[in-house]
Order: structure tokens, then sequence, then C-alpha cells
């Protein structure tokens, strides 16, 4: 079987369905990955074949630029982008510059069937227009496309954007046949456990639960993240997006809390340029961009922005979590951290040392949140695993 794989160009867009398309070629499929920007690489670097759909210009950058500069003369522009930059949030842009490409991707790959994230509208498109099934992926473990996605929409789910882009590519009231909606959240987190009967009460598609699979990327593993700290390991991490939003302010105030403590602090923040924050304090090691996989599990806690990628890692790893949500999913993810006992949260804007140093202490010392973590991990590893509702989605085909 040929499967596309679409998805968006962001890490915590993409990287989440990278072990289903590793389940997909483990089990000799076809598999291509669809998508645009950085993405490319990052697919490439983890072992697939990748087509991008978008070559002419870096979707990603622009969505950065158009964020930033709300004034920007966009002058002679496509009508879909106009609409793009009037929706809310980034998908409208997504499905006005990727859905040609995503179409002609899975056109010339001949797929046979379209897997997607839930909140990216192009694989949705893809698969109508070519008339094949469908399989809508879930790719936040702290909220799901129950909560929110394009399927919500007015008028049959869809926004103004994705109606405009059926109309211009000749798709019409096309629909695709979703075999399922998977959805990687633990059971205490909102998600289906194993609970295998669950429909959508809009359209009867079916929500199959799976187990969620950290990826972010490989590296070789510097020896001391294999090796027992000699004292609390905490993480610190912005991930790829909130520093070029914010800059670096609360990243000051966090180490600058930590830098005090009797910790070791471990801060990936990738390419952020840190010089703003002056010379580190003697505990903080920056290692840039390592992958959390590879010394979260020797962490006792982590500090990071409330991303959906970085607040399921150390879900995974029943790590406790202080969330400092910034903007988008943010919140929502910080919110269910403090539901279920997990972490803790503060708002960002209003935080300062004492604050941080009185948080991490509490996630240190207070037996609850790892013990809650733990819990959340053991759901996590009960629920099927990717190679499981893969092979249940290829059988539903038949």
């Amino acid at each position: 079987m040929r499967i596309l794989f679409a998805t968006a160009p962001g890490y915590g867009l993409t990287l989440p369905l990278i072990p289903m398309m590793w389940a997909a070629r483990t089990a000799g499929h076809e598999v291509l990955l669809a998508t645009t920007s950085e993405m490319t690489e990052a697919g490439a670097r983890a072992g697939l074949a990748v087509y991008d759909v978008f070559p002419a210009r870096d979707v990603w950058g622009d969505l950065m630029r158009q964020v930033m500069d709300k004034t920007a003369d966009h002058g002679d522009e496509p009508e879909e982008y106009r609409l793009a930059r009037q929706s809310m949030g980034p998908f409208g842009l997504f499905t006005a510059s990727m859905t040609a490409g995503t179409i002609e991707a899975g056109r010339v790959f001949r797929a046979d069937l379209v897997a997607y994230s839930s909140d990216h509208a192009p694989g949705m498109l893809t698969a109508a227009a070519l008339g094949v099934p469908g399989l809508e992926i879930g790719n936040r473990v702290s909220w799901s496309t129950r909560d929110v996605d394009w399927s919500q929409r007015a008028d049959r789910g869809e926004d103004e954007v994705t109606a405009f882009m059926r109309t211009k590519l000749g798709i019409g009231d096309r629909q695709a046949r979703v075999i399922a909606r998977i959805d990687p959240r633990a059971p205490s987190m909102g998600g289906l456990g194993n609970d295998e009967q669950a429909a959508d009460a809009r359209d009867g598609v079916p929500w199959w639960p799976m187990s969620y699979v950290p990826y972010n990327g490989g590296a070789v593993v510097p020896p001391w993240a294999l090796q027992p700290a000699d004292r609390p390991r905490i993480a610190v991490t912005l991930g790829t997006v909130v520093p070029v939003m914010t800059g670096v302010s609360n990243l000051r105030v966090v180490i600058e809390a930590l830098g005090a403590m009797e910790v070791d602090v471990v801060l990936a923040a990738g390419t952020t340029d840190l010089t703003e924050l002056g010379e580190l304090p003697d505990n903080v090691s920056s290692v840039g961009y390592l992958p959390l996989s590879t010394f979260l599990p020797g962490c006792a806690a982590i500090v990071h922005h409330g991303g959906s990628g970085t607040t399921a890692a150390p879900l995974y790893y029943g790590i406790p979590q202080l969330v400092l949500p910034s903007f988008a999913d943010n919140p929502m993810s910080a919110q269910r951290v403090v539901d279920r006992g997990v972490g803790l949260s503060h708002d960002p804007a209003t935080v300062d040392v004492d604050t941080v140093r009185e948080l991490v202490d509490r996630l240190l010392s207070e037996r609850s949140f790892a013990d809650a973590a733990a819990e959340v991990s053991a759901e996590m590893a009960a629920q099927p695993s990717p190679a499981i509702v893969l092979a249940r989605a290829v059988a539903a085909l038949n």
C-alpha cells in the first residue's frame, strides 16, 4: 500500500506523526511525507522520503513575518492568501499555500491512503480530491481534535480558506471517507483509553486510541545524559517559536531563579541567541538543539512554554513540569497539566524569580506531582502502539 502523510511545516505539527510513518514503513508500505519548509529536512533526517509541496517559498518564514509585522504591504497576492491573513491562527496560510502541492504529491505518488494531522486541511482536501480514504491523526496529548480542529468549524467543518480552495482546485463538495480519528491522549488527560467503540456524534467517524511515542530528532547522546545525576536535573526549553515571537525575557527569569538552586540545569534553546542572558550560572549547561528524549528520562522536572510536543514528552517519561504558556494552544496544554496534577503553571507575563523558585521547589518536594506523572506515563504505555493502529487502519480498507 502507498500511504501519503501530509503535515504542516512546524516541528510540533509534524514530529508527532513520524512514529506512525515508521510503523508504516516497517510494515512494508510505501510512505511519502508531503510537507514544506524546515520539515522537509526534518523528515529526511528521520529516514523518510519527502515531497516539498511548496518549494518556491518558505511557508514557515512567511508565517513568522505575517505574525511579527501585521502592517506589511502584501502587494498583489492571490485571494486565498488574503483570506488566510484574515483567518485565526496559522492554518489558513498552510491551507492556501500547501493544498495544491499536497494533491500533486498524492497524485504522482498514486496514494491509496492519505494520513494527516487533525488540524491540517490540505491532507483532508487531498484525500477528497483523489477519492481515496483518509486517516486523521491527533498530534497533541494535552488536547485533541475533540477540543479544537478544522472539523468543528462552520459549513461542514471548513473555514473560508478551505472552501475557497475547494472551488479553485475543482474539488467541489467531495468528501473523503475518513477511516478513523486517532486520539493519542491518555485516558485521564481526556483520551479514549481502550474504548474502541467511541464515534464522532457529528459524522459517525470512529475514534481510536493510540499510545504517544515521542520523537524530537536524533542526536549523538552525550555521556552525562545516560548517567544518574548527583542532584536534581532540570530541563529548560522554550521550543522553536516562542523565542522568535517574544524574545528571551522569560528565559532570563527562569535561569536566574534556577541558577541559585541546588540543581543542575540543561538549557535546550536550539539556535536562539542567548547573548542577552550574559554569562550563564555555573549550574546551567546550554546544549543548543539537543532532543528532549536524549536527556529528559534523567530529569526531575522540566520548565517549558507549553508547546504540544514539549508537554507530551514529559508525560511519556513521567516527569513533572512547570508550564509558562505563551500563546496558541499553550494555555490549553498548561491547564490540562494543572488539572491532572502532573505539574504547575504560571502566567509568563507576571512570573518572577521568586515564583519560579517556589514552583520548581514544589515540583521537587511534593511527591504528588511525580506520582501523577508516573500514572499518566503508565496509561500512555498501555494504549495501542502506532504499529497496531496502522494495521487496524489498513485492515479497515479491505
